[in-house]
């Protein structure tokens, strides 16, 4: 299932919908405010490619060893 990111536009909210097979985007609510009045907005899809090692790269991996979550705990690393 495709997961698209959102914006509300009256509390300014961001939030992702699982979107189902034939999900209806005017049911979509703002889990903050209840509001139906939102922007779709553009993301960024996560790429990983493998090295000449065989270990898994990302684009979010760095020198330091660490990860937006810290210390690797989201799965990233």
């Amino acid at each position: 299932m495709p997961i698209f990111d959102y914006q509300c536009s009256e509390c300014g909210k961001t939030y992702d919908v699982f979107h189902k097979v034939r999900e209806i985007v005017d049911d979509i609510e703002c889990p903050q405010c209840g509001s139906k009045n939102h922007k779709k907005l553009m993301s960024v899809p996560m790429a990983a490619m493998s090295s000449a090692s065989g270990r898994s790269v990302s684009a979010s991996d760095d020198s330091s060893g660490s990860c937006c979550c810290g210390g690797g705990a989201c799965g990233v690393n």
